[in-house]
């Protein structure tokens, strides 16, 4: 007999069914004893009686999060009896077979209520457990809703799904790179991905035109409020032959299309987003991603906005910008690829503080969600703004590749890379990125469920031609 899911079972009322879950509790009646089963779609009663005599002994030995399969009739439930809190609380089951496919010890922590107050550190260890509780489930159930309906959506649209290389060239682009040591090319390595900027850039130049990925990006620097430590994912989209105004208002059509299909108890405070310029939105509000809300204390509203024309340098300091040579001026507003407005084009030469660029920052209830520009696809341009920031002849050789694909045919084009998991914090009011990542790493980058980083063997690091180093001792004042 094949199985069948709790949510399900009401169809078959009056059939044998076969479903199978976790004992979610347990509770007798006088000689009745009643279990309630939870697989994936919800909460089904078992009912266990004396006269099936064999499953009714075995039922007094289960316990909370066993797993187990039963057999058994679906029965309409009297009417004093109907649960209207779960979806199948007309009917129950009257097992006539049990049979015990799993013991489970005694959890480190309640998961039948909310375990924002258990502690991080034990939740992320025991994570597995953590993702049984019911709030914890509904977000991973919504993320997968939202990445499955931007993709159908942007399908629709004419867009490529592409997945870009994870093993890729370490880069200097702002943040520390993760490193991958090469076996077969000693003192050589790769670098995960900060994000596909050149990747989707050199896409543009194969001629797809319209691109997008659910894309890792990994980043060796601390948790900052709002960041994922090490890897978090984005909406990765770039579209050839396109203005500032065609990417904002994709952008604008798609998550408003979304919140409508999946948060439809949310509402905009503005259904037309707001495009606000850095400088005038500095002055106001004295930072670059306002909370735009007419009620902040209503966590249904949602104030997107766009912030657009953005210098596209600031003065360089060595916190701004540690990649470029120290005697530069000038650090990227957004990053390096981004273009310069093109009247302000001359201001390279003259006056570069002043030049404005085509980037765009969308921002949500105080967040940055996401960023994007209008890129360079003039490789004059692109050494130029190098030179600018300060890059050496050995820094920009790094790039050689992308300022070779840009002679051969390059189109204008630019794209937005929403962050997924910031997004959903904030269509969901959770008070961490953590709470909506499956697997997330810790505020100091470990995985305590994995006990990762962790150490290898010195026979690994000599297939790597890595010689591991003590650490310097602190030098005593």
């Amino acid at each position: 007999m094949n199985r069948t899911l709790n949510i399900d079972t009401p169809k078959y009322l009056g059939k044998s069914v076969k479903v199978c879950g976790w004992v979610n509790s347990i509770r007798s009646h006088r000689k009745i004893l009643f279990v309630d089963l939870r697989d994936r779609s919800g909460i089904l009663q078992l009912v266990f009686v004396p006269k099936n005599e064999a499953s009714y002994k075995l039922a007094q030995k289960i316990k909370g999060e066993w797993v187990i399969e039963v057999l058994g009739k679906v029965l309409k439930r009297p009417a004093n009896m109907i649960n209207s809190k779960i979806e199948t609380g007309e009917v129950e089951l009257g097992v006539e077979n049990l049979m015990i496919l799993s013991e489970a010890k005694t959890l480190p922590f309640e998961i039948d209520q909310d375990t924002l107050k258990v502690k991080e550190e034990t939740r992320l260890k025991y994570r597995y457990l953590d993702l049984r509780t019911e709030r914890m489930k509904n977000n991973m159930r919504l993320r997968n809703k939202v990445t499955l309906f931007i993709r159908n959506y942007l399908n629709k649209e004419g867009f490529i799904e592409i997945q870009t290389p994870i093993l890729s060239k370490s880069t200097p682009e702002g943040a520390r790179d993760y490193l991958v040591p090469s076996r077969l090319h000693p003192g050589k390595f790769f670098a995960l991905p900060q994000s596909p900027q050149q990747y989707k850039q050199l896409l543009m130049v194969a001629g797809l035109e319209k691109y997008f990925q659910i894309a890792p990006c990994f980043r060796d620097e601390d948790a900052r409020a709002g960041r994922a430590a090490g890897e978090f994912y984005q909406l990765d989209l770039e579209m050839s032959f396109v203005d500032q105004n065609d990417i904002l208002t994709l952008t604008e059509k798609l998550f408003t299309a979304m919140v409508k299909e999946i948060f439809p108890e949310k509402h905009l405070t503005q259904e037309s987003w707001p495009r606000l310029k850095y400088d005038e939105v500095m002055e106001k509000y004295n930072t670059d991603k306002p909370d735009l809300r007419q009620n902040k204390n209503n966590p249904n509203e949602l104030a997107f906005a766009w912030i657009i024309d953005f210098p596209l340098f600031f003065l360089q300091t060595q916190e701004d910008y540690f990649h470029g040579s120290g005697s530069a001026k000038f650090a990227p507003s957004h990053h390096m690829f981004t273009a310069p407005k093109n009247e302000d084009i001359p201001l390279l030469d003259s006056n570069p503080l002043k030049v404005k660029s085509y980037q765009h920052d969308l921002i949500l209830n105080g967040y940055e969600v996401g960023g994007g520009s209008i890129r360079i696809h003039n490789p004059k341009i692109q050494s130029k703004i190098f030179d600018l920031i300060g890059f050496t002849e050995k820094q920009k050789k790094q790039f050689a590749h992308l300022l070779e694909a840009f002679q051969y045919g390059t189109p204008p084009h630019g794209g937005v890379a929403p962050g997924l998991d910031r997004l959903l914090m904030v269509l969901t009011n959770q008070p961490s990125l953590r709470e909506i990542i499956a697997f997330p790493l810790t505020g100091d980058a470990r995985d305590p469920m994995m006990d990762t980083p962790s150490e290898v063997t010195e026979k690994q690091l000599k297939e790597l031609h890595i010689k591991k180093v003590k650490p310097q001792q602190e030098k005593r004042k």
